[in-house]
């Protein structure tokens, strides 16, 4: 006797199929990475991250006009500094005329509404490429808590709704938080990148903002030694409940697709929403594979995508926005 219960009924046409679907995506769901560079009228293409660019803040203003009437309303802001402002303290940072303070100050002007995120963290200052200040060969956790917490408040002083601290450091969440409260930011959010993990897919973005580990004597060569291991698992829950307690209002997990387990794990125990960075390597390698012909780009990017979100995610940063708006417009 043939099942009562046919699944494939709910598959037989395309109409069907999209009235009970559990996973859609929308232009709400991105956040949208921006590399901002000094200058005029520049709009340079990263090599390793085809069709995504570095642009100059007179450009960044007409960028953002356009995500918004996108649909697109977030955006993660990222620096790439000269390297004549680069030391070891991460001193430009902290520069109230900073590249990053005039990059908040111009999408404020240009789009009051778009909600600006920042990436706080060392490596785009510092002349060593790593997240926090060095010395003798190591990581210095607390003083760069410090630095980490006054970048912070000068983000908020400029018009950030949001700081995103990308480094790694234990306790940063805390420093931050205070900081803002002490300094009356009662509103500016945070959002943690908890579960961040030491992984190879991060090349391209450190090609775009000149922000790898250099090769020097005394200087570690890799960020093991504050990202996490790839291998853990439990250890995501533990920094993740860590920075909520400590005043996180969204956490993220970093990279995307290789990583949907924890954030599957993530979101069965916490109360804030969870991001999710599908980083520059998965960006990569689907433009690559699709210029090779061995895969059908639009197809693969929205399968990854939605993939993500039917993990859990409440918020994606991807540099495939652009490209997914106006496939699915």
């Amino acid at each position: 006797m043939y099942p009562l219960r046919r699944n494939r009924r709910l598959r037989s046409g395309k109409a069907i199929r999209s009235l009970v679907r559990e996973t859609i995506i929308a232009p709400d769901d991105f956040l949208v990475p921006l590399f901002v560079v000094e200058g005029k009228g520049v709009k340079e293409e990263i090599a390793s991250m085809p069709n995504y660019y570095r642009m100059s803040l007179d450009l960044l203003g007409k960028e953002v006009k356009e995500l918004w009437k996108m649909g697109l309303k977030s955006v993660l802001l990222f620096v790439k500094v000269p390297d004549n402002l680069k030391d070891n303290k991460g001193t430009e940072a902290l520069n109230p005329e900073g590249l990053m303070q005039r990059a908040i100050k111009t999408i404020k002007n240009a789009c009051p509404e778009m909600l600006v995120m920042t990436d706080v963290a060392l490596d785009p200052f510092s002349e060593y490429g790593h997240d926090g200040i060095v010395e003798n060969g190591i990581i210095l956790n607390d003083e760069t808590a410090e630095v980490l917490a006054e970048m912070s408040v000068s983000h908020a002083e400029v018009g950030a709704d949001f700081v995103a601290p990308s480094d790694m450091m234990d306790g940063r969440i805390l420093s931050i938080r205070e900081a803002l409260e002490d300094a009356d930011f009662f509103d500016t959010g945070i959002m943690s990148y908890s579960a961040k993990y030491a992984s190879a897919f991060y090349g391209p973005f450190r090609d775009a903002l000149d922000s790898a580990p250099v090769d020097a004597q005394n200087i570690p060569k890799d960020k093991k030694t504050y990202q996490m291991d790839p291998a853990n698992r439990f250890e995501a829950l533990k920094e993740t409940e860590m920075d909520i307690d400590e005043g996180a209002d969204i956490v993220m997990v970093k990279p995307g697709i290789a990583y949907l387990d924890i954030v599957r794990e993530i979101k069965n125990e916490v109360d804030v929403p969870v991001a999710v960075y599908q980083v520059s390597g998965e960006y990569a390698m689907i433009k690559a594979a699709a210029e090779k012909g061995w895969l059908d780009h639009d197809a693969v990017m929205m399968e990854q995508l939605i993939a993500i979100k039917r993990a859990g995610a409440n918020i994606i940063a991807s540099y495939f926005a652009k490209d997914v708006v106006r496939l699915i417009s």
